[in-house]
């Protein structure tokens, strides 16, 4: 069975230049993640203006797994593949890697990318999502998937200290600003007849002071790790915190393609692992897809997950079905369109009172002082059934 990952969006409130440099700090090696053991770059290419920077890397990492296992593979760490694909001209940087290592036995490929935020361009954003297949290994397969999804999400964990490690170090050595990159201006020969025109201010002593000023603290981070670029999550790197959004209301909103975020989930949703924000997210991007009118809440979605142990197919089914349900009885509208009989208003005995300890409604139903079967005959079992969806609406 493919396990997939997919996370929230993070956001780091720094530029996405400053998220770079202290991407480049993390290679060749980083002290802070030990399981990193080392890197070599074996492809690199750079377009003429530098806008383009695409780097293909071999990387090393141990991996915690008991002794018998690793003498049965006959290895002590295992290889990936990585491409960095940095695109300075438009902000974005796409991390794609894959294993090496028993490749014929294992799939794992993984998708990172790094954006700036689509409302605040002194933002950045990350995304990544990840899949693995194991068809065989020695007859190890379970546990192999167990080591697996315990190290991927350790690496996610790991990931969010150290850039914010790395990006404080910039900070503390007074780097808080790298000027994004601009195409090079072609030099201009003034000549009598052809005179040269410079925009305003280019070109002055004040002009040039303050230019240079500004490669300096540039260089001064671009220096830094120069030789290896950004890199992936399943080197462990991450986000950061991000902005929070307004607490869901009711049960159901109109479906959008907006994305959940890492501080959202924690603030109104309560604490959940790496794996179960996963699921959350995979979910909620499912009913977006096939279901083109509303949603179930954050919140909503996030019960069927617990009711099911966070089994992703187990809580998709009975989700799937519930709305099913509810568009079947007309569930959404019930409330404003449904006028209960004069004789169930008079005779069903039941009503609120007051709620539990969790702050629910309670509704109590005496049933034995209901003629139920007089109340049957009198409205039908039909209505006698849209009356209790009403109360419960």
């Amino acid at each position: 069975m493919v396990q997939k990952y997919q996370s929230p969006v993070r956001i780091y409130k720094y530029p996405f230049e400053i998220v770079m440099a202290a991407y480049q700090k993390r290679f060749p090696t980083c002290k802070m993640i030990p399981v990193f053991l080392g890197s070599d770059i074996i492809h690199e290419v750079k377009s003429e203006d530098g806008a383009i920077h695409d780097v293909e890397r071999r990387c090393r990492l141990n991996i915690d797994a008991p002794y018998l296992l690793k003498k049965i593979a006959g290895v002590d760490h295992v290889v990936f593949i990585q491409k960095n694909c940095l695109d300075r001209r438009n902000r974005t940087l796409k991390i794609f890697a894959h294993n090496e290592s028993f490749s014929s036995r294992i799939i794992i490929n993984e998708i990172c990318t790094y954006t700036v935020h689509k409302e605040n361009s002194d933002w950045t954003c990350f995304e990544q999502e990840a899949s693995l297949d194991i068809k065989s290994f020695f007859g190890f397969e379970n546990t192999v998937e167990k080591i697996a999804m315990k190290q991927y999400t350790h690496n996610i964990k790991k990931g969010k200290e150290v850039i914010e490690y790395y990006i404080n170090e910039l900070i503390s050595e007074g780097v808080t600003h790298i000027p994004r990159w601009t195409p090079a201006v072609p030099s201009c020969s003034a000549t009598p007849d052809q005179p040269c025109l410079l925009e305003s201010g280019v070109g002055t002593r004040s002009g040039s002071s303050q230019d240079s000023g500004v490669r300096t603290r540039s260089s001064s981070v671009c220096s830094t790790g120069s030789q290896h670029s950004q890199g992936s999550l399943v080197l462990g790197a991450t986000a950061a915190s991000i902005t929070p959004q307004d607490s869901p209301t009711g049960e159901m909103t109109v479906a959008s393609e907006d994305k959940l975020d890492a501080d959202y989930i924690e603030r109104f949703l309560g604490h959940l692992t790496p794996v179960q924000e996963s699921q959350l997210v995979q979910l909620r991007q499912l009913l977006q897809k096939t279901h083109k009118g509303k949603i179930p809440k954050d919140a909503h979605i996030l019960r069927f997950l617990r009711a099911r142990d966070f089994n992703f197919e187990k809580a998709r089914e009975m989700l799937v079905h519930s709305l099913a349900w509810r568009k079947l009885h007309n569930i959404d509208h019930l409330l404003h369109t449904y006028t209960p009989p004069e004789v169930l208003t008079k005779y069903y005995t039941g009503g609120w009172h007051f709620s539990d300890k969790d702050g629910r409604p309670l509704y109590v139903l005496r049933l034995g002082l209901m003629d139920v079967k007089g109340l049957m005959k009198a409205v039908g079992e039909e209505n006698l059934l849209k009356h209790c969806m009403h109360l419960h609406c």
